[in-house]
């Protein structure tokens, strides 16, 4: 059976190390003799479930760890189910009952070391360039087993539409990207061009011919083809590393992108530089021949630049984009590439972008900034050096990527661990049932404390691109390294918080100048617009995204501001300045005005305001009133408010909870999902931002409602189910929350219990 491991090490590898002892890191493991006959059932059990029910719902349960913490904790729900039959309404106890019970639940899933694990999953195109960089390596079968194999097989079949491709994400439609993608890596995982389950391999090929082969696949995918020699380099847009010779201070220089799209092309850039192409191996040979619909040899590439399937293409080329792809491809790389230039100019641009490639790497622990980043770099330090120490730190830094679900294996972005931990303390402490909660939220805080970074990038960091970190927190767990605002200030509000709390109850607080620490990072990332960002200042203008290569993702090249951002901010600043009001005062008061400013005018017609983090307005409406609530905005005197509250109330469905559709991130519309079912935490969300403009003191109705739905929901042992998949990123592109299910109706429901039984008489239902 497979086990998830929790802040394990490995004291004999010396290519293993950590700034905390690595407080956080989920490691899987296969053992053989674990588990009884019974367990073993109900894994198989889960995995069936899954398949059968796949159409319905896309994202997995993530059962595995949890039928594995629930029995170390030897956990056993002894609140009785609470359901609230026809038109009966909420009672306090009622809705006590139904929290203790899904409180309890969620406590047994806290990791030894305080975290909450949780997969963040989803996109499919992120384990198959993992497989492609280790098979050209030729570290695939070392690095993973059989079992390992045998689970990533898993869930690129569980995943696979019917018409034989796959989506940008598990929910999506078919696309060339991922389709070609997903095509190799099961080749390369063992199957034959008519093989895998259900003819996977046949109906896939299929699907890609039938759009014009793989010639049709867009720039990522060119570059990956290109490197596994199944493509050539020439049919792909120049990206030459000379770019990072240039002054910084143009407006073009990757230095002022986003810092995704600089770690991305960092690597691309040393890739194509260096024109590397894998072994031409037999199977390569081979999908040459499957994957074109002419002979390899006679392919025009200088054509292939400009073909991209119309499946793919969300972000089509400006015309000026692809004048300067022109320009390079005619003019520029020509000449790069001949002698003298190609000494003296390029080896010395590979030789700089292999640099910024080792200090990355360095300063993330060989984590890197996420999963495709992850790949390409150590792909580069393979080049550089196949038996070199950096590609050996790569390989033991793998398992942090690597997740077990009834669905598979699969790779993750990179973790959510913190961003889970955080939203899951604040759910827990509004739930105010701290005598039984005590240790949970001790081991949290304990967790919380020891993953905030406690230094900046090493060096001369800004000559490297960094902004500072001291005092930030990351998405997953110290040894990342990478700042991000809202993550820093969902920390900073549970360490604030637990402050007010004795310590004998919760641990010793924070050191406050960690905490100045923490408040001054937050202050940086403000624009003049009064929005925040997300990870760095905004470094460039915002016309550069006119220059986006990437025609599958939005908002890729430049750093801009988000709501949820702000709005995590400003709580948090707010927060801080009621506990110390001495410090960095009026410039505190006035970022929060600013920040007011900018969530106002953020706001669309409708009310609403887009998420870019979650699904979709209503994620985002939800932060928006919280920032503006805590600001001091209320329903009576911000117009804001008022329109936001007629958003909710507007959309909210006949059962009584709200329910979103995924296009409305791609689309920035508001669309409802489908049908008549809503979702819980799409619902969790309106009901919080529903209470934050004092919904509960005007007309409570709507909020006993929603809150009778999730009460209904909730399963036998107090879980929620699992529903469509709620986060997103760069705006096309779904990911998968496990964890959400638990942590946001339970914070609904305390919330919900707080604000509307002040006293505890019966509320009935109209």
């Amino acid at each position: 059976m497979w086990k998830l491991k929790i802040g394990e090490g490995n004291e004999e590898d010396p290519y293993l190390f950590s700034s905390n002892n690595f407080a956080g890191r989920q490691t899987w493991a296969f053992d053989p003799r674990a588990g009884t006959a019974e367990e073993r059932a109900a894994v198989e059990e889960a995995r069936r479930h899954f398949l059968i029910n796949r159409s319905r719902v896309k994202g997995c349960s993530d059962l595995l760890w949890r039928m594995q913490f629930l029995k170390e904790a030897k956990f056993e729900q002894v609140i009785p189910p609470v359901k609230i039959n026809g038109d009966d309404g909420v009672i306090y106890e009622k809705a006590t009952d139904a929290l203790r019970r899904g409180v309890s639940f969620f406590s047994a899933l806290q990791a030894s070391d305080g975290h909450w694990p949780g997969e963040i999953t989803g996109p499919l195109f992120f384990l198959p360039p993992l497989v492609f960089c280790l098979y050209i390596t030729g570290h695939l079968e070392k690095v993973f087993d059989e079992e390992h194999r045998k689970e990533m097989l898993r869930h690129v079949y569980c995943h696979q539409n019917e018409d034989g491709g796959w989506g940008l994400h598990i929910e999506g439609k078919s696309i060339m990207f991922c389709t070609a993608l997903n095509y190799i890596c099961l080749r390369m995982l063992g199957e034959g061009p008519n093989g895998g389950r259900d003819n996977a391999c046949k109906r896939a090929r299929q699907w890609i011919l039938d759009r014009g082969g793989v010639t049709y696949i867009p720039s990522w995918g060119k570059i990956w083809l290109s490197i596994l020699g199944i493509y050539d380099w020439s049919g792909t847009n120049p990206m030459p590393p000379e770019i990072w010779l240039l002054p910084s201070f143009l407006p073009i220089h990757l230095a002022k992108t986003l810092c995704y799209c600089r770690m991305v092309y960092m690597p691309m850039s040393y890739l194509y530089g260096k024109r590397f192409v894998g072994p031409i191996t037999p199977l390569i040979l081979q999908l040459r021949d499957e994957l074109h619909l002419q002979p390899y040899e006679e392919i025009n590439w200088n054509k292939t630049r400009r073909l991209y399937a119309k499946e793919d293409m969300y972000f089509p080329h400006p015309l000026v984009q692809d004048l300067v792809w022109d320009a390079l491809y005619i003019l520029v790389e020509p000449v790069l590439t001949r002698w003298p230039l190609n000494k003296l100019v390029r080896e010395k641009a590979l030789r700089l972008a292999m640099k910024h490639i080792h200090y990355e790497d360095e300063n993330s622990h060989y984590i890197t900034i996420g999963c495709v980043e992850k790949v390409l770099c150590m792909l580069a330090c393979w080049i550089e050096n196949p038996n070199g120490d950096y590609f050996k730190k790569h390989l033991a830094r793998i398992p942090d990527y690597m997740w077990v679900a009834e669905d598979g294996m699969k790779m993750q972005s990179f973790g959510s661990q913190l961003w889970d931990t955080g939203f899951a303390v604040q759910a827990i402490l509004a739930s105010d049932l701290s005598d039984e909660t005590g240790n949970v939220l001790k081991k949290g805080h304990d967790y919380i404390k020891k993953s905030q970074v406690r230094e900046n990038p090493s060096g001369d960091f800004k000559s490297m691109y960094r902004h500072i970190s001291k005092g930030a927190w990351t998405l997953s767990d110290r040894d990342h390294g990478w700042q991000v605002s809202d993550c820093t200030a969902e920390a900073l509000k549970c360490c604030l918080l637990l402050s007010t709390m004795p310590s004998e109850v919760v641990g010793e607080q924070l050191d406050p100048e960690q905490i100045y620490d923490s408040v001054n990072l937050l202050l940086s990332f403000q624009s003049e617009n009064g929005g925040m960002t997300a990870w760095e200042p905004v470094r460039a203008y915002e016309w550069i995204e006119f220059l986006n290569p990437t025609e599958f993702l939005a908002n890729l090249v430049a750093e801009r501001e988000y709501v949820e951002c702000t709005s995590s901010v400003m709580q948090a600043l707010v927060l801080f300045k009621q506990l110390y009001p001495d410090h960095r005062t009026k410039e505190i008061s006035r970022s929060i005005e600013k920040a007011v400013q900018f969530i106002e005018n953020e706001q669309t017609p409708d009310g609403s305001w887009y998420g870019n983090w979650g699904v979709c307005f209503i994620y985002g409406t939800w932060f928006a009133l919280g920032g503006l609530a805590a600001a001091g905005k209320t329903y009576k005197n911000s117009l804001a408010m008022r329109k936001g509250v007629e958003f909710l109330l507007r959309t909210q469905k006949d059962d009584g909870g709200w329910g979103e559709s995924y296009l409305s991130c791609p689309e920035q519309r508001y669309i409802p999902s489908e049908g008549k079912r809503s979702n819980l935490v799409q619902t969790a969300w309106a009901i919080m931002g529903l209470i934050h403009a004092g919904q509960a003191e005007r007309d409570p109705i709507p909020l006993h409602r929603a809150a009778k739905l999730i009460i209904n929901s909730q399963m036998e042992n107090g879980d929620f189910p699992q529903q469509e998949i709620v986060g997103v990123f760069m705006r096309n592109c779904m990911i998968h929350y496990a964890t959400y299910r638990n942590t946001f109706p339970l914070w609904a429901l305390a919330e919900y219990r707080k604000a509307t039984f002040i006293t505890h008489q019966r509320l009935q239902l109209p």
